[in-house]
């Protein structure tokens, strides 16, 4: 609320952007190195599903916390009240990682994992494990395949969008709200089905090609639903949209952890993500053109052809499973 302290918000926002750099990687790789084989999957499902849960107390609590008044000095209290308990429990989150949390087990979890930290450690190389994952094609089908999930229908982004189109001229703001809270915790219900579900049969192509089909199928939907005036359809669509999109996130984990094994999991995920963050820079601006230019359908029906390429991709993907393999 002060324009002079412009730099300060940027500068605070910069370091929580790469302070997520090192979060997002972090649900495949703790659930490999402290899980077994037969619960591995599940285990990252759970980390995702914190992720979300985190989301949905974001849409939650700043509106309960931060009333709407015109009272500037008023508003800046209630800001202030909200960043300093953000501070408050990041920092005695960081006490509890500092005191508490362990590198590894005291011993490995899985036969994969035995082989790895049996490794010699002067063997190991960051830039060659990059390397070594660019030359591997199913990998870069899979990095490609989830930037474009990530970026086309992303549950964060659709909420964005709903602010301008499900919000009426009269209002519809509680509305808004809601239907983005039932992306997130329909997604956090998808994320970890899909995780028990891939411990219970290993079939990591297969699910993963059919959670994308759901995605496309669910992105078509909502799209030509934002616009019936039909409330409840929308929030069926925006559930179903929201249960799949997330769901896909542990797949992808989990299906790169397999495809690039015995490279690192932090390395793999990592990568995912920084394809994620590419993509979306890419897609936001173009379709922010085409919603400027022919509306918001068209936007959407932008994100569903990349969608529906993703798709196709992924078909191509082979289901060379070393993880499984080394586990046998």
């Amino acid at each position: 609320l002060k324009p002079h302290l412009f730099p300060i918000t940027v500068l605070g926002q910069v370091i929580c952007s790469l302070a997520q750099v090192f979060i997002l990687g972090m649900p495949s790789r703790i659930a490999s190195v402290w899980f077994g084989s037969h619960e591995v999957s599940t285990a990252c499902s759970i980390a995702v599903f914190g992720n979300q849960l985190g989301i949905a107390v974001g849409f939650l609590v700043p509106p309960v916390l931060v009333p709407n008044v015109e009272d500037v000095e008023k508003l800046a209290y209630h800001i202030s009240v909200m960043f300093f308990m953000t501070a408050g429990v990041a920092t005695a989150l960081f006490i509890l990682v500092v005191i508490v949390f362990k590198e590894k087990p005291p011993h490995p979890p899985s036969r994969a994992q035995a082989l790895i930290q049996s490794r010699p450690t002067e063997k190991y190389s960051y830039v060659q494990s990059i390397l070594h994952l660019f030359r591997n094609t199913n990998f870069l089908l899979l990095m490609v395949t989830y930037a474009t999930r990530a970026a086309s229908g992303c549950p964060h982004k659709a909420a964005v969008l709903l602010v301008g189109v499900c919000v009426s001229p009269q209002g519809e703001e509680v509305n808004a709200g809601r239907i983005g809270l039932t992306i997130i915790l329909s997604g956090m219900v998808g994320a970890l089905i899909s995780g028990i579900w891939l411990d219970r049969t290993k079939t990591y192509k297969q699910t993963t090609l059919i959670v994308y089909i759901m995605s496309l199928a669910g992105m078509i939907a909502y799209t030509f639903t934002l616009s019936l005036g039909h409330l409840w359809v929308v929030f069926v669509t925006a559930g179903m949209l929201g249960f799949f999109m997330t769901g896909y996130l542990p797949l992808g984990f989990e299906f790169a952890a397999e495809l690039t094994y015995p490279e690192s999991e932090g390395t793999s995920s990592g990568l995912l993500n920084v394809s994620a963050q590419i993509f979306g820079i890419a897609f936001t601006i173009g379709q922010g053109q085409i919603m400027d230019r022919f509306g918001t359908k068209a936007g959407n029906l932008f994100l569903c052809s990349f969608l529906f390429l993703g798709t196709v991709m992924t078909a191509f993907i082979k289901a060379d499973l070393r993880r499984q393999q080394a586990n046998l």
